[in-house]
């Protein structure tokens, strides 16, 4: 069995932990446990994250539970609280552990060695790429320029969304705590850039976590303006056709506005003659990835 940090790279791995958080995202406020596998083969790793979120933290320490034990817990909770009765108003609360299944494409650049940390991109996929397949999650971006023999100098991180749901900022943000647990990750140089539903993703994600990101690219996406009070302070580099008629370039626009309103560092392409996709000649584009490099993440304040 290989260590993830061995200098042995792009080999399939599997990692599977059982995460129970509170609101918020402080470390001492996480469980993880986790098990790692690995052997030397394919240019990408296809792993599988299978973790536990939780409204609030558990006692629980152990495995992922099952669903007998989830109703112990639930009914032992319940029971050391007053007891309801006809004409009676208490106060309850339950516990419930909610299991999610992340599959993603993991590639590491040619000199990863597992010793020097590396800046990690992570790429968030459209609607049309969710599935259980992730051979269509390289339909677009950077997981289909690796396919096509591009290297990167991240290690580019490029999860798959289930059939039928939309990013989660939780599950996302266990999946990059896995990541830097197990692999040579410079923290100082963690990026999120998304396409459509991923670019939507792309401002939700970063509008929760704005310490953890030294610069977003979000691509023909969206989101709230009071988003933007939490953003002020991360790089953002925005993307839109004009022509956009699935989502209106005005999704973008106005957050862009309301940043520089703030005094945000923000940037703004518009494509004047494309449609929705936007995404292809920004990937496209060599600066994009010399403008990722060039941020790091700005200590936190005292």
């Amino acid at each position: 069995m290989l260590s993830p940090k061995s200098s042995l790279k792009n080999h399939p791995t599997s990692v599977s932990y059982t995460a129970l958080p509170m609101a918020g995202h402080d470390e001492a406020q996480r469980t993880r446990f986790g098990r790692l596998s690995a052997k030397p083969g394919l240019r990408y790793r296809q792993s599988i994250v299978t973790c536990a979120l939780a409204a609030l933290l558990c006692s629980v320490v152990g495995a992922t539970l099952h669903a007998q034990d989830l109703r112990q817990i639930a009914q032992a909770t319940v029971a050391q609280q007053d007891h309801a009765a006809p004409g009676k108003q208490v106060g309850k609360s339950v516990v419930f552990q909610i299991p999610v299944t992340m599959r993603f494409l993991l590639y590491l650049p040619k000199d990863y060695n597992g010793k020097t940390p590396k800046p990690l991109l992570l790429f968030l996929h459209g609607a049309g790429e969710r599935g259980n397949d992730l051979e269509l999650v390289k339909k677009h971006g950077p997981p289909k320029l690796i396919a096509q023999g591009k290297d990167f100098p991240f290690i580019v991180v490029s999860p798959q969304c289930p059939k039928g749901q939309f990013w989660d900022p939780r599950a996302l943000s266990h999946l990059l705590d896995s990541l830097e647990e197990h692999y040579a990750v410079d923290s100082s140089r963690i990026y999120v850039t998304g396409l459509s539903m991923g670019g939507f993703g792309t401002w939700a994600l970063a509008a929760q976590q704005p310490d953890r990101f030294a610069a977003i690219a979000p691509i023909c996406g969206g989101g709230e303006r009071f988003w933007m009070r939490k953003l002020k302070n991360v790089p953002v580099w925005a993307f839109h056709g004009e022509k956009d008629n699935v989502v209106p370039p005005h999704r973008t626009t106005e957050l862009v506005e309301e940043l520089k309103k703030l005094g945000g560092d923000v940037r703004l392409t518009l494509y004047p003659d494309a449609g929705h996709d936007s995404w292809t000649e920004t990937y496209n584009n060599e600066e994009l990835y010399e403008w990722f490099l060039s941020h790091h993440r700005a200590p936190k304040e005292e």
